[in-house]
């Protein structure tokens, strides 16, 4: 049990291979995570403007980039057993959750058939989600952690399933809020004959569920 503890815990906790020059944010995915929610949240509560979102969104973007490499360095770790396995896909998932953000809502402060109003109420949505999920990864940091002592095996590894799927839930909801967001624009463009300009923002393939 304690060989598979110590699998579990390396991939939560996996640094990536050039420790000494990374930033703090990529030794712990806990950090990464809550650096792009408060970087989220600040768009939310401080930006009136399109030009602000924009500036705002910039420092998501930085402290996503600052991270791609611990998710890249953590997507190659092979041979984990079953339940390390499971911990290092949870943090994978919100890493996508992430990503999904920085990508969409990037594209969607150049789609002209957003208003501004649309925009933070948007951020908003955006930074709920990604708010639940970053809760679930702390929780499962703290589980996987030697000072969760009062836990016996069997009790851990059930939590670490359960938020393992409940990452995987918030994961398809973030998917699924993107694409009618996406939706949204498309209809507006299409009424206006200019479809193809979203499509060719967003790409075609997602198209379906749209």
């Amino acid at each position: 049990m304690k060989k598979i503890m110590y699998l579990v815990c390396t991939a939560l906790m996996l640094a990536a291979a050039s420790s000494a020059k990374a930033q703090w944010v990529v030794t712990d995915p806990t950090n990464l995570a809550s650096g792009i929610l408060n970087s989220a949240n600040e768009i939310v509560q401080t930006s009136s403007t399109v030009s602000n979102v924009i500036k705002n969104f910039k420092e998501v973007e930085k402290v996503y980039k600052q991270g791609k490499e611990y998710y890249d360095k953590l997507q190659a770790v092979n041979n984990l057993v079953k339940d390390a396995r499971k911990v290092q896909q949870t943090v994978l998932l919100v890493g996508n959750v992430s990503e999904m953000y920085v990508t969409n809502f990037g594209k969607m402060l150049n789609d002209p058939n957003f208003t501004p109003q649309e925009l933070t109420a948007i951020g908003n949505g955006y930074a709920a989600l990604l708010n639940e999920s970053t809760e679930l990864l702390k929780e499962l940091k703290q589980i996987v952690s030697s000072s969760s002592l009062s836990l016996n095996d069997k009790e851990r590894m059930d939590i670490i399933d359960r938020v393992y799927k409940e990452v995987k839930d918030y994961h398809s909801l973030v998917r699924y809020y993107t694409n009618k967001n996406i939706s949204v624009s498309y209809l507006r463009a299409k009424r206006k004959n200019d479809s193809k300009r979203v499509l060719d923002l967003y790409g075609t393939s997602n198209q379906k569920y749209w």
